[in-house]
């Protein structure tokens, strides 16, 4: 956050204070003043990406620009306990404010930067959607420890969660090392955005934000996938034993998409056929016939058949033994 000496007069908290998207035609004035006097500049836009004009009796007081969050941070993954494939579904669903400049003087009005960024923080989710169609539901922001306290943003309650790796976008190398951490500070907005993020389904006015699944992320590591592995296949099949998929591997599968947020068995064939030829092969996957390396994942009648098949009773006695996969998943009629 930047303060330059003398652009506005010092405002009144008695005054009527607002905040609004800046318009097309005031980008050039908005980002030339972010150019003069934020020490970071105006910065590039990238993704979605929005400006704030905050208004005091009609007079400009401060600008914001929020834009896409970090594709990961180690501290706010952990904050939230996300899976890999959620952060990457839900990213844009986290927004960064990447520029926050006053155009006060300097000690012209000492309550002004927590107040602004407040009120900017309160109309941010609708005019996001306004824009762009769907709701954030967390802000993230960065202080430099060396030459801010960050008390505007503890004044308004974000909440400081820990620190960058110290590394800086770079056009040719992505990232290099600067050697200089920022603090990291979170602000949810609305009261349920940490379950939210990691929930099974995100409310209708998140959906148009969630990106596609990566291909052949799993929620778990090697030796915890040939646990699972291990587990399931002395699971009782429901099926003929001689069927072409074991239940091991299909169990298994089924595990993996609830870890990874998937609650319906369309989602889990999904889910499924998104895995790599070695993780296939991991699984015991059947190798189809007349080819060398294509492992097939099973159909939607598979997965429905083994859910609606399973004695849970009898599941329940594969450790760990509170395992009864039916339970957790919604299942309907193959169409």
């Amino acid at each position: 956050m930047n303060t330059p000496s003398s652009l506005s007069p010092a405002p009144s908290d008695r005054l009527q204070r607002s905040v609004r998207i800046a318009a097309d035609d005031e980008i050039s004035w908005f980002d030339d003043l972010l150019g003069q006097h934020h020490y970071l500049g105006a910065g590039q836009p990238v993704g979605d990406y929005l400006r704030q004009v905050v208004e005091q009796d009609g007079q400009p007081v401060a600008l914001l620009v929020w834009g896409p969050a970090c594709y990961a941070l180690k501290d706010r993954d952990r904050w939230i306990s996300w899976s890999a494939n959620q952060r990457v579904e839900r990213l844009k669903l986290v927004v960064q404010n990447r520029r926050f400049l006053l155009l006060t003087g300097k000690g012209q009005s000492p309550n002004l930067a927590s107040q602004v960024l407040s009120a900017a923080l309160r109309v941010l989710p609708e005019q996001w959607q306004q824009r762009f169609g769907y709701r954030p539901v967390l802000a993230e922001t960065f202080t430099d420890p060396e030459a801010y306290a960050g008390t505007c943003y503890n004044a308004s309650n974000w909440e400081p969660v820990g620190f960058s790796a110290g590394y800086r976008r770079h056009r040719a190398d992505f990232y290099v090392a600067n050697e200089r951490p920022k603090k990291l500070w979170l602000y949810p907005l609305r009261p349920d955005a940490r379950p939210l993020l990691r929930a099974a389904k995100v409310p209708e006015a998140c959906r148009a934000g969630l990106g596609r699944a990566p291909s052949g992320t799993l929620p778990v590591g090697a030796a915890q996938l040939d646990s699972l592995l291990d587990v399931f296949r002395r699971a009782p099949g429901p099926r003929d034993p001689n069927t072409h998929y074991r239940i091991g591997p299909v169990l298994t599968l089924i595990a993996l998409a609830l870890l990874a947020g998937r609650r319906e068995i369309a989602e889990i064939v999904r889910f499924a056929n998104t895995l790599k030829p070695a993780q296939r092969r991991r699984l015991g996957l059947p190798i189809k016939k007349g080819t060398r390396r294509f492992y097939q994942v099973p159909a939607y009648g598979v997965f429905y058949q083994v859910l609606t098949r399973m004695d849970p009773a009898s599941c329940a006695t594969c450790k760990p033994s509170d395992w009864v996969l039916c339970g957790w998943i919604r299942i309907r009629p193959a169409r």
